[in-house]
């Protein structure tokens, strides 16, 4: 398996723990705000194989807690990256991974196998306005599954959405917490302009603080935690 990216330290990634990230390549969106654009259209230049990630990783043990995989969108990969959350796990990492939530059976096998420890899964729109913030056509269905699967509880989770104004309303907020209703986590992340997969998006704007104290309250009265970040 290659990677497009490796980042020996990451003290905010993976809750409360020290984590190594390594990004996967190829996405299945086409989101204009993504900021590895890169990543989503393969056109990133400095790749690491999987031996060199694991022979990292190898110095790392007893000095980091955690792997994060991102994206890109890395369920994607099914078998190869199935077969390399194992190999970490198997080094004595907890895993975490975040996903799109559109293929639900590669996070069902994860957690099965118990080779996956905390899941983050975007959110990008309320279930009827997802293809817009996609820039895809999106199996819904797969969104809900994955979501139930989540809310089972067998593994650590968390639900978040990035923020911009120009794609999601107040309405929109409030309509994506009814649909994960009962979640532990939901965390609303502010859109930060640095580099994006459509560089308009360079031009455009979140809410204010003010609006995302809103916001939170909103969500708070359908999951267990919303946070902001």
């Amino acid at each position: 398996m290659i990677f497009g990216g490796l980042n020996p330290l990451t003290l905010i990634d993976y809750p409360g723990k020290t984590s190594a990230m390594v990004y996967t390549i190829g996405c299945n969106f086409r989101c204009g705000y993504c900021h590895n654009p890169e990543l989503v259209d393969e056109t990133v230049e400095d790749t690491y194989s999987e031996e060199y990630v694991l022979s990292f990783l190898e110095k790392r043990v007893g000095l980091l807690d955690a792997v994060t995989i991102t994206g890109g969108e890395p369920t994607m990969h099914e078998e190869t990256l199935l077969s390399f959350m194992q190999k970490v796990k198997d080094l004595g990492f907890l895993v975490k991974l975040d996903s799109n939530g559109t293929n639900p059976n590669f996070l069902r096998k994860a957690i099965d196998r118990q080779i996956v420890d905390y899941i983050a899964m975007d959110i990008k729109a309320p279930l009827a306005k997802y293809y817009v913030t996609a820039g895809r056509p999106v199996d819904t269905d797969a969104i809900r599954q994955s979501v139930a699967l989540l809310k089972e509880d067998r593994v650590d989770y968390e639900f978040r959405t990035t923020v911009i104004k120009i794609l999601t309303s107040p309405e929109d907020i409030e309509a994506i917490a009814k649909e994960i209703e009962g979640a532990k986590i939901y965390n609303l992340q502010k859109f930060v302009p640095t580099k994006t997969l459509n560089p308009q998006f360079l031009r455009k704007t979140t809410y204010t603080d003010e609006e995302f104290l809103e916001f939170q309250k909103t969500c708070a009265r359908y999951v267990t935690f919303c946070g902001i970040r």
